[in-house]
């Protein structure tokens, strides 16, 4: 097959896609994956091919704005700057690329593959790496910071969702998705994080059903497989600095904000302020270092990406924001987890890890260092908690979930070429 992968985002949105790219062609078939270029050099170089989606100086102008992590307003910083401006170019890059054998597995927000698959009628697979992106009127989660239950009455949850697309969702993407709708010869539509968004062909999810059960309500065709683990492959090794300081005294409480995250100075002021109330080491992980605080305890030490998969097997604890990548490497590492939220799923992620037992959950509103610092103490302390990680990080297995979405789309190519 020649499989196409267009995936919009951080490093968390694309490394999944790097996985399944490196596993498609471990099978003889061919992966061009359609990105930022931020992406390019790491992406050729593992032998996979690439298109740009965007330029480089256009994604550091996203990771940029502050309003990215708002939680209403990150939505509309995504809409303006991500999803609207790459849907003419990943529908040019499909058109392109398309011949008989052709498969799309897409992101979510990538669509100008879901309008490329109406046009031309390409098999395509929508790709959700967080349950937050399905709705259900079942269970849902968390949509935002709100509890969206089995317990609340259809109705309310009904209206609920008509009113956040009504006065969020559609006011923002309608337009432009079905303006450029209407140069392809598309009617338009409505609700487009409702339904519309997933492929009705196949909805892979690429996470296990015991950290989100498969809803009654969610697309058809839906399959969950299991976190694609993938931070560098295995001949990643940690940075010598990071070596030393981890093996300096005992192990160290590990904090990050996410690989996209620049503006965020005051995450790691009070997460420095935290470790030394707790008593604990400290490493800060983060592409942008100019939210460091310039002066640093000996105790406390700050690192650009460190490949997790390597480092939080060693760790304490994790004090992260809930970015589903990040997340999945910390439950495969069997690390207790602090989950700070900002936006987008962050809040249904870290809710899930809670109400697995496999850590704690505070807004970034509400961090601040005192209660940070108790938090770890109890983190350090619930012996329950520790042995619920150990147990659930025997139940990730990255290579059977890449294997199970090849199957998947093999078998979805062998349909496309049985109906042409």
């Amino acid at each position: 097959m020649n499989v196409l992968l267009p995936t919009l985002g951080s490093a968390g949105d694309v490394h999944p896609f790097i996985s399944l790219g490196l596993a498609l062609v471990a099978r003889g078939h061919r992966a061009t994956v359609f990105t930022s270029p931020l992406f390019r050099e790491r992406i050729e170089d593992l032998g996979l091919g690439f298109e740009p989606v965007g330029t480089r100086e256009e994604a550091e102008a996203i990771f940029a704005d502050p309003g990215l992590w708002q939680p209403v307003g990150g939505l509309k910083v995504v809409a303006r700057r991500v999803i609207v401006p790459s849907m003419a170019r990943v529908h040019e890059l499909i058109t392109a690329h398309a011949a008989p054998d052709t498969v799309v597995a897409a992101s979510s927000l990538a669509f100008g593959a879901r309008i490329a698959q109406e046009k031309l009628g390409i098999p395509t697979a929508t790709v959700h790496l967080q349950p937050g992106v399905m709705r259900s009127l079942v269970d849902h989660g968390m949509a935002g910071n709100i509890r969206i239950s089995a317990a609340q009455p259809m109705w309310l949850k009904k209206a609920f969702f008509r009113l956040v697309d009504g006065v969020l969702v559609d006011r923002i993407l309608a337009g432009p998705v079905n303006r450029f709708r209407a140069v392809h010869g598309l009617p338009p539509v409505s609700r487009v994080f409702h339904r519309w968004m997933h492929s009705p062909q196949l909805v892979l999810g690429m996470f296990p059903d015991w950290f989100a059960p498969l809803q009654p309500d969610w697309p058809a065709h839906t399959h969950l497989v299991g976190f694609p683990l993938w931070d560098g492959g295995g001949g990643m090794t940690i940075p010598a600095e990071a070596e030393r300081f981890l093996s300096a005294g005992p192990p160290p409480v590990v904090f990050t904000a996410g690989s996209a995250v620049a503006t965020l100075p005051c995450f790691f002021r009070e997460s420095v302020e935290a470790a030394q109330r707790a008593g604990v080491r400290a490493m800060l992980v983060t592409n942008f270092p100019d939210q460091i605080p310039r002066e640093l305890p000996r105790s406390v030490a700050s690192f650009g990406y460190l490949p997790f998969s390597k480092v939080l097997p060693r760790a304490a604890a994790f004090v992260h924001h809930g970015g589903i990548g990040t997340l999945a490497q910390a439950i495969k590492a069997g690390v207790a987890h602090l989950v700070v939220p900002n936006a987008h799923d962050q809040f249904d992620n870290g809710w899930r890890i809670e109400q697995l037992g496999l850590g704690r959950c505070l807004p970034q509103s509400r961090y601040r260092s005192e209660r940070v610092a108790e938090l770890l103490r109890a983190i350090e302390e619930d012996g329950r908690m520790k042995a619920r990680c150990r147990e659930y990080a025997s139940r990730v297995d990255a290579v059977a979930a890449v294997n199970r979405a090849c199957d998947l789309l093999e078998e979805l190519g062998a349909k496309g070429r049985a109906r042409g």
